[in-house]
């Protein structure tokens, strides 16, 4: 495709796509005789291509991507279960099950086409930027530096499945390139997050709410940088072969210091009032104006809606809906009591009312057996037809728990007509939560415990929990895995961690999860714990890199496969 088909392509698409816009204008030019120049001598014009680029956000929301379903890879994990056994809604369990299936022909987990379909449309953008554009220097600076935040986004998630891959810093001069190193790529992703953290503006202000900022490069960065020295400690070429695979572990310390000094320029602009954790844990997903968003993506009604209560909602909330996926035992039972005690089966005061004195956050993210709920109780046993307990694999889509549990994090609960109101909560790819946790995680592998205590204890208190009683980088390890399975719980960062940490091979395989199967009455309940699963789940170690797409290696004579693919 020519840079003026696809830049007119792009255009196009951003007029259909932006907010509030009804129509689109390039200045009078018949459509027969459009040229670059046309394009880009009008600001307007410029603003509505970049709108245009952002639109790829709304595909990662809620977790859709690499597999296609909300939430889909907490579903791999020990936090969720998808409830059905067919291919479609059931994908992500049968991929659990037998990760045999997963080749370079069929990769099951890839964002490759995507990524750089996306990294082409921001290196057009920005080759016309600097030929073309009738806008000051000031602003071709902050443009750039919105397309770079763009195309680092889609590097990191090239590094994070892939880890080498071609870097393209620019429209292709040749059909063929090879891959770059792991290390050269998230080298890449963070030189575009540093370049747009420098250029872009603290804040848009209303006008240009949902845009990239200072603060989202920097939180972007600190990703990056935590995901790269992880990379650096725990994988060693243990689990795969390839050159090109791998970061040096002589750069996990410099890595670490780097996502440490991103993380605290975020903690610095929280400081000036900028960002700041919501008071209220389980508002905080419904709220469009939270000051905890670093980087979210919103909508709208009528016009931009999503589904994520259609899916996940209780059963009877919606017909033919809901119970998509639905949280595990094991996520239940991390969550402490509100004093901070930890939850345990065997301690009978607990057992025998297990939902009741949990801290704050297991309330915002779990519906359970007796939650009140858009006006009624739950009742989640055996008995109950529409909502109770249903065993895996008895029904092949059952829209019901098999878990004994339903998802309430992110759900609106106000949105009583959710087949005809859709919904519009926004989806908070970045928060500042995780910031603090990945300051914490940073500073504990530099070895300053009293540091990343003071982060790791916000996050805690901000749910009136008492500081971690941790002293030693292990057990600060141990408490920084426990915060993040629970506050980021079903926001897509579980499958992801225990895959840089190099730990899914160990929590991932040859396991089955669980939920609970309550039965009784409103006298008294009885916990049964249950295999949700019926077979092992299965994480070999090859999926610490998955196979680059075959079509790309037929195609690219330069192209050599990932090893083991």
């Amino acid at each position: 495709m020519t840079t003026k088909h696809s830049s007119i392509k792009g255009l196009l698409l951003a007029c259909l796509l932006a907010t509030g816009v009804s129509s689109c204008k390039l200045d009078g030019i018949p459509g027969d005789r459009y040229t670059d120049a046309a394009i880009w001598k009008n600001a307007g014009n410029v603003d509505m291509y970049m709108y245009g680029m952002y639109d790829q956000f709304k595909t990662f929301s809620f977790g859709q991507f690499p597999i296609g379903y909300s939430n889909a890879t907490d579903a791999f994990t020990d936090v969720e279960k998808y409830t059905s056994n067919t291919t479609g809604n059931g994908t992500v369990n049968k991929l659990a099950y037998n990760p045999g299936q997963v080749n370079a022909t069929s990769p099951g987990i890839s964002v490759w086409d995507m990524a750089y379909t996306n990294i082409r449309k921001v290196n057009e953008f920005l080759n016309g930027l600097q030929l073309y554009a009738k806008v000051t220097d000031a602003q071709k600076i902050q443009y750039e530096a919105e397309a770079r935040f763009i195309r680092g986004y889609m590097y990191f998630w090239l590094a994070r499945i892939n880890g080498s891959a071609i870097i393209m810093d620019k429209l292709p001069t040749q059909k063929n390139n090879p891959r770059a190193s792991e290390d050269e790529v998230w080298n890449y992703a963070a030189k575009d997050f540093a370049f747009a953290a420098e250029h872009l503006p603290k804040d848009w202000g209303a006008a240009g709410k949902g845009r990239a900022s200072q603060g989202a490069a920097y939180g972007m960065l600190a990703r990056t940088w935590l995901y790269a020295a992880s990379i650096a400690e725990y994988d060693n070429k243990l689990y795969n072969k390839d050159a090109l695979t791998g970061v040096p572990s002589s750069k996990k310390t410099e890595y670490y210091q780097h996502a440490a000094d991103a993380a605290a320029a975020v903690i610095a602009l929280a400081d000036a009032g900028v960002y700041a954790l919501d008071a209220d844990y389980g508002k905080l997903f419904t709220n469009n104006n939270s000051k905890e968003a670093i980087f979210a993506v919103y909508y709208q009604r009528t016009s931009v809606t999503h589904q994520f209560d259609y899916f996940f909602c209780p059963p009877a909330d919606v017909d033919g809906g809901g119970a998509t996926g639905v949280p595990t035992a094991e996520l239940v039972n991390e969550y402490e009591m509100a004093d901070g005690r930890k939850f345990s089966w065997s301690e009978t005061a607990m057992k025998a009312n297990p939902y009741a004195g949990r801290e704050p956050r297991f309330y915002a993210t779990v519906l359970y057996n007796g939650a009140a709920w858009k006006g009624r109780t739950l009742n989640t046993t055996p008995d109950d037809d529409k909502e109770g307990y249903i065993d895996f694999k008895v029904v092949t889509d059952p829209r019901k728990t098999v878990t004994g549990y339903y998802l309430r994090k992110m759900l609106d609960e106000s949105n009583k007509d959710i087949l005809v109101a859709g919904s519009v909560q926004p989806w908070m790819e970045l928060r500042y939560a995780e910031i603090l946790l990945i300051h914490a995680e940073a500073l504990t592998k530099l070895n300053r415990l009293p540091d990343a205590k003071i982060s790791l204890d916000k996050v805690r208190a901000r749910v009136n929990l008492p500081g971690t009683p941790a002293t030693t980088p292990d057990a600060m390890m141990a408490a920084i895995e426990h915060e993040r399975k629970v506050e980021l719980a079903f926001e897509g960062q579980r499958y992801w961690d225990l895959r840089r940490w190099r730990k899914a091979h160990t929590v991932l395989n040859n396991v089955r999860f669980h939920g609970h199967k309550v039965t009784g009455n409103g006298v008294g309940f009885d916990y049964t714990e249950v295999d949700c699963d019926k077979e092992n789940r299965y994480f070999p170690t090859s999926f610490y890199y998955m196979p680059i797409p075959q079509a790309e290696i037929i195609n690219n004579t330069a192209m050599t496969q990932i090893q083991g693919w």
